[in-house]
């Protein structure tokens, strides 16, 4: 395998660990992007692993719109590790973290895998679109996921985001440690309140096994900062995609 290749194939396996084949038979799949001839609109023709890409019923990100308020579960989130690597997967940047860390959302328990970053936001709300949005994937023992979504506005420095733009890799390739300074519950806003409806994944194979706690309330960080991420991913956000029915759910402040 040329080192490309499995670059290429290791981006895939790293933005989504929980949807890769067992061998690196991955390969041969036609590689995505955010633009071009294997931008989001081609997604679902460049594998047949793909197709729900195109035809699925629950695709993410959407556009948060007339929320309904109900009584939610309180998010217990109880992140006490650092991340092991930090890695450039030629798509996102990407912390990784072993496994120990938990989401509680009622009797659903979920342990943390990683967080990635999206410049501009995926998903808006009422409309409106972010400067760039934090996702931490989570997987139950069932092999559903839950995706805590953190939207992120420039404002004043925030010390843990721009340690990780500080030390992110800049050229695409295999992880690195990471600096053991990042605290994930750094990245979460004080107020919990959150969306939640049923959703994908938003990056091939776009699979329709995602459970979204979108934050209410964003987190605030250096627009230099944006600027330094954004340097080396100008757009890696994809559209938002058809409600088609969907109940939204709010939380309501917290």
């Amino acid at each position: 395998m040329h080192r490309r290749q499995a670059l290429r194939v290791f981006a895939g396996l790293a933005l989504c660990p929980l949807c890769a084949p067992a061998s690196f038979a991955a390969e041969s799949r036609p590689h995505w992007n955010y633009e071009g001839e294997t931008g989001p609109d081609k997604w679902g023709g460049l594998d047949a692993a793909n197709q729900v890409c195109s035809i699925g019923h629950q695709q993410s990100p959407i556009d948060i719109t007339g929320a309904v308020t109900a009584q939610q579960a309180p998010l217990k989130i109880s992140w006490s590790k650092r991340p092991g690597t930090i890695v450039n997967n030629g798509h996102t940047v990407q912390l990784n973290f072993a496994e120990g860390d938990r989401l509680k959302v009622g009797d659903r328990s979920y342990e943390l895998k990683q967080c990635h970053f999206h410049h501009p936001s995926e998903h808006r709300l009422e409309g409106k679109a972010f400067a760039m949005e934090a996702h931490f994937v989570h997987a139950a023992e069932s092999g559903g996921l839950a995706v805590v979504g953190v939207l992120i506005i420039p404002g004043k420095s925030h010390p843990v985001f721009k340690k990780i733009v500080s030390t992110m890799p800049q050229e695409e390739g295999p992880p690195v440690a990471a600096d053991q300074t990042i605290d994930p519950m750094a990245l979460l806003p004080a107020k919990r309140g959150y969306y939640q409806y049923q959703g994908s994944l938003t990056t091939p194979p776009c699979s329709e096994t995602v459970d979204w706690l979108v934050l209410m309330h964003e987190i605030e960080v250096a627009e230099s900062d944006i600027a330094r991420f954004a340097k080396l991913y100008p757009m890696n956000a994809r559209p938002v995609q058809n409600r088609d029915r969907r109940f939204i759910l709010s939380s309501g402040p917290r």
